[in-house]
């Protein structure tokens, strides 16, 4: 599976423990920045990120700034994009149960690497449960049929 991973300078060292840990598990990763700890911008980030996963270049995202939530946003702006902003367990595991969320945004300042790691893990081993949730999923892309032409 191939991971896209984007941060702001809020969510760097989030970001580089989570880039060891993919690669140790053996996922491919595609790395959007930041590299640095300066002021930037996270919808700079997040846009080729999301684009990518969009795009189905990437499998599932992984997002990262201060609280998790401007980045998720951003994100959520692309067409195709479900990312769901997520700190505990069992969030990430319904997120992709029920809304076949394809993107994780975590805050840095909220969050541990360990239960970060452990969110991921259940993140990418969850799959979609289809069923009414299909339906549900489809909904949405509707939505995004209608606004964003």
């Amino acid at each position: 599976m191939k991971i896209a991973v984007a941060c702001d300078h809020g969510g760097l060292v989030l970001k580089n423990t989570l880039l060891k840990y993919l690669n140790s598990k053996g996922y491919e990763v595609k790395d959007f920045g930041t590299c640095t700890e300066d002021s930037c911008d996270y919808p700079d980030y997040a846009l080729p990120a999301a684009e990518a996963v969009a795009r189905g270049e990437c499998e599932r995202g992984i997002l990262i700034c201060s609280t998790g939530i401007g980045i998720s946003i951003a994100a959520n702006k692309v067409k195709g994009i479900r990312c769901a902003h997520c700190h505990d367990t069992y969030s990430a595991k319904y997120t992709r149960l029920h809304n076949d969320a394809n993107m994780l945004a975590f805050g840095q300042k909220i969050i541990g690497e360990g239960l970060m790691l452990d969110i991921v893990d259940v993140f990418l081993n969850t799959g979609f449960e289809g069923g009414r949730h299909q339906r549900r999923v489809d909904k949405i892309s509707a939505i995004e049929e209608k606004y964003y032409k």
